[in-house]
């Protein structure tokens, strides 16, 4: 496939998945605006970024700092692109996501965030947050447990390096998209306990449920670039 199909059929499957969101919004009763689509261009390469970029896309997501950073430098020329680390972030590699000024949607400890800020800090910039909790509390899944929510939330508000937005979950993978409601639920009943307008949840299986329980950002990958290169 040549980089003009690919360009077409990235630019086709992203207006889908607009007009997913868009329907989804009108059985919730909201305007489509509220909700941000996070195109995780995970493995793609930058000329997919591009393609989806020419299409209107302007917020990545990203789960690994060096191939976000990377990107970012190759994408320098794309004034209004947002990039966001979706990924776990190791607190060696803070400065890297400060550097590219990203925004970092899995904070998941004060450890973490203690780095993070101070790196900020140390540059002079501001880097918005969300706090990645474990909503599922699954032990081989990142994220901090919903028990260390509170603490953790204060603590970054006390940062002023970080500004922290909302939340941020991955619900666990279930064979219906309904069955992951009560976890849409938890988060944004967390995220409202805490005043926090963000909701980061949904994927390209269970965006719609994510967004009837109040989604303010949803992250689809293969359905906007198709399958991850090798």
């Amino acid at each position: 496939m040549s980089d003009d199909d690919a360009g077409v059929a990235i630019a086709e499957r992203l207006a889908g998945v607009r007009e997913r969101i868009a329907s989804a919004c009108r059985t919730a009763r909201r305007e489509p605006a509220s909700v941000r689509l996070i195109a995780v261009s995970k493995r793609h390469p930058v000329a997919a970024i591009r393609a989806a970029y020419a299409a209107g896309q302007r917020d990545f997501g990203e789960n690994y700092v060096q191939e976000l950073a990377e990107k970012a430098d190759a994408l320098v020329d794309l004034p209004e692109l947002r990039l966001r680390l979706i990924g776990r972030l190791q607190r060696n590699k803070c400065k890297d996501v400060v550097r590219v000024q990203a925004g970092v949607d899995t904070v998941d400890s004060l450890r973490v965030a203690r780095a993070l800020a101070e790196r900020a800090a140390a540059t002079g910039c501001t880097v918005p947050v969300l706090v990645q909790v474990n909503i599922g509390d699954e032990p081989q899944k990142a994220g901090a447990p919903i028990s260390e929510v509170a603490e953790l939330v204060a603590a970054i508000r006390a940062m002023p390096a970080l500004t922290l937005n909302g939340l941020m979950a991955i619900a666990p993978a279930t064979e219906r998209p309904d069955e992951a409601r009560p976890f849409f639920r938890r988060l944004r009943e967390l995220a409202q306990t805490h005043g926090l307008p963000e909701l980061s949840m949904g994927m390209s299986d269970d965006l719609e449920v994510a967004i009837e329980e109040g989604a303010t950002m949803v992250r689809v990958g293969t359905a906007i670039f198709g399958p991850r290169p090798g």
